[in-house]
């Protein structure tokens, strides 16, 4: 996966590159909004991109990415218009964030570096403005949708206006709660950790290569690389790690310290500014037989407790449950994959320890506790709950009131971009390129207003 993605990050530079050097040659603009232009390079740099992600050669393509550049436009003009602003900051959060997306696919700052063949500061300047361009027109449609909301009666007209012959079918779909216990470590089970850390700390002050130690010994992602980070801000990191990162100088070496992850001791390699770049060595705290067998303890005595009556569920969650995520939620698991916030999970989403558990329950029963193995890696215990469990069927305003919600609410919201965008487009000059005149996607744009007018009436 790691080999594919160089491959095509490659390929992205090169295009960009190559079409940066064609711009110095043939640019021109494609496409006028308003007051603002759309450059042929703007176009090819994006299609550069659309490659980049493994897709195949396609001139169509490129209508699909003018038409978005030209959206943005008109949705960034009125931004100016209405006063919108978009803070310097928010423009390098976004900016950071790319950039450390872009470096961790890379495999390191330098090789990034390599590839856009400039530094990541010059990079980044290169790209503000698009970048701000972009917020500013995310932030005018939210604003254009914001307030926008369905009622019952519109939830219900929506569905009696589809196609009653070719409605969606959905699959089994279950809502579930579960308590989870973690081990815990004791202080005496942690020290074999720290001492662990202390050792490599160690060698590192008595002269070793403290990249190649992270590399032999660092139990985190960032080992393949010596144990270094980007560049990143305070909130990047968790606060102990902050607290180290931000008060060391240049070339210092942390005592050993303990976050959520285990134990660390790191490095500062350089400041920028409110950023900087440190190395680090990770010792996970792992869970003793000891630990695991105290959480076993305690899982059965939350279950015995709720089975019997003696605690709700939901007040055990509130009380017992290590999931942060759901505990606060009376141990309803949230569904992560929906675009809005549901408790109803379709089974083929489920991992297969938990379906396992929740397969054979009727609805209102407990599952056994189990132990299982988190995304994190980490061993644990819980059991579920089964809530609900609604079979496989053609869509209904019974059953899925919430999710025929979510759709009539984003047609409402379509339809109120698209009044939009038309109100605007007549209001507007628009011009395109007659390269793009077979593009079906962009007639709306170059459709003479008057005539479309005229027509209507």
């Amino acid at each position: 996966m790691k080999n594919n993605f160089l491959s095509l990050l490659v390929l992205f530079f090169v295009c960009i590159n190559s079409a940066r050097a064609q711009s110095q040659l043939i640019d021109r603009v494609v496409a006028t909004v308003g007051s603002n232009i759309v450059l042929q390079s703007d176009v090819e740099m994006q299609y550069a991109q659309y490659l980049a992600q493994g897709e195949k050669e396609d001139p169509e393509a490129k209508c699909y990415i003018l038409q978005q550049l030209l959206t943005q436009k008109l949705l960034a003009q009125q931004a100016a218009i209405d006063s919108i602003e978009i803070s310097e900051s928010q423009v390098d959060d976004e900016l950071n964030r790319r950039m450390r997306y872009m470096t961790q696919q890379a495999g390191g700052r330098e090789r990034l570096e390599t590839f856009l063949n400039r530094s990541i500061l010059q990079y980044k300047e290169e790209m503000r403005p698009n970048v701000a361009e972009q917020l500013k027109a995310e932030m005018m449609q939210h604003n254009i949708v914001q307030n926008i909301d369905v009622t019952p009666l519109e939830v219900i007209r929506y569905f009696e206006g589809l196609n009653q012959d070719s409605l969606p079918s959905f699959d089994t779909e279950i809502e579930i709660g579960e308590i989870v216990i973690e081990p815990k470590l004791t202080k005496e089970e942690k020290n074999q950790f720290r001492e662990k850390a202390e050792r490599y700390r160690q060698q590192v002050l008595d002269g070793s290569d403290f990249g190649t130690i992270a590399r032999l010994y660092s139990e985190d992602g960032s080992s393949t690389h010596g144990g270094e980070l980007d560049f990143a801000t305070r909130d990047a990191y968790v606060k102990e790690f902050s607290a180290q990162a931000f008060t060391l100088d240049q070339g210092e070496i942390s005592e050993v310290f303990e976050t959520q992850f285990g134990f660390h001791f790191l490095q500062v390699l350089e400041r920028r500014g409110e950023e900087v770049k440190v190395r680090h060595v990770l010792i996970k705290n792992k869970p003793t037989q000891a630990s695991m067998d105290r959480a076993k303890a305690k899982i059965d005595s939350v279950y015995n407790l709720v089975k019997e009556g003696e605690v709700s569920f939901h007040t055990a969650a509130s009380l017992y449950s290590d999931n942060q995520e759901s505990k606060f939620n009376g141990g309803m698991v949230i569904n992560e994959h929906a675009e809005t916030r549901t408790t109803m999970t379709p089974t083929d989403q489920l991992d297969a320890t938990t379906f396992k558990a929740i397969d054979p329950l009727e609805e209102g029963e407990y599952s056994e506790p189990f132990e299982f193995t988190d995304q994190r890696g980490e061993r644990m215990y819980k059991f579920n709950y089964l809530k609900t469990r609604i079979p496989p069927h053609e869509a209904n305003l019974e059953q899925d009131f919430a999710k025929i919600k979510e759709a009539a609410t984003q047609d409402k919201i379509n339809r109120k971009l698209s009044e939009w965008f038309e109100s605007r487009q007549k209001r507007t000059y628009i011009h395109v390129h007659e390269d793009y005149d077979d593009c079906d996607v962009l007639k709306i744009w170059t459709a003479d207003p008057m005539n479309t007018d005229l027509a209507s009436n």
